[in-house]
């Protein structure tokens, strides 16, 4: 990583190689906190099968996600698999970043969103930046449960269609345009929002937003 404390790239290409080795090199501790599923650390880069591979047995990597890592369950699905090679998952109501990574408490790595050319990562192993966040993620971990836990809470399953309406509650559309967006009649579209209302626990249209909200719901 040369002597820079802090450098940015873009895009995983550029983040692998410049920091791929990082990963490589993980002994004794590796966090990641994200809002979804789509964090770097994913098989689809590689650097998990790199990381396994080097570290030691008693190496346990922890994981943090917010409630929309559990909104389906393809998501579901992926979070069991990681759990069956060994790493911690929790779920935290918390509001989370993109997707943050410490690496043996010496090396942060941070995410910007998904953009057409790449998302943002900035890198930096200042000492002070990296405690301070890992502070973070232990005081939210503490409070957070285990995916199992949070699901017997009945966090609501939404389907396609419920997540549309759930959009179209929140741009303040008229119910007559709502419909006509969503594809639907007047009479089923107002059955849907009433029946989603009942799934969210919510008692008023503007309840149901902040439901979601709190769930960490895609909308």
């Amino acid at each position: 990583m040369r002597n820079e404390q802090v450098f940015s790239v873009r895009g995983d290409a550029e983040l692998i190689a410049r920091a791929g080795h990082l990963f490589e090199s993980a002994r004794t501790e590796f966090l990641c906190a994200a809002r979804d599923l789509k964090t770097f650390s994913r098989p689809r880069t590689g650097a998990a099968g790199q990381m396994r591979a080097a570290h030691s047995p008693d190496f346990v990597p922890r994981k943090l996600f917010s409630p929309v890592a559990l909104a389906d369950e393809q998501a579901r699905a992926h979070l069991r698999q990681v759990q069956s090679r060994g790493a911690l998952v929790r779920i935290s109501g918390s509001r989370l970043p993109h997707e943050t990574i410490i690496i043996d408490r010496r090396v942060m790595i941070l995410a910007g969103a998904e953009t057409p050319t790449g998302r943002e990562y900035t890198v930096t192993t200042s000492q002070i930046l990296v405690d301070g966040v890992h502070s973070l993620f232990q005081a939210i971990w503490d409070t957070a449960v285990d995916p199992d836990t949070y699901l017997r809470r009945n966090i609501p399953d939404l389907d396609a269609d419920g997540r549309v309406i759930l959009n179209a509650l929140g741009s303040g559309l008229t119910d007559e345009a709502a419909a006509k967006q969503t594809g639907l009649s007047l009479r089923t579209y107002r059955r849907r929002v009433a029946d989603l209302m009942v799934e969210l626990e919510a008692d008023s249209r503007f309840q149901a937003g902040l439901r979601a909200g709190e769930l960490g719901l895609p909308r």
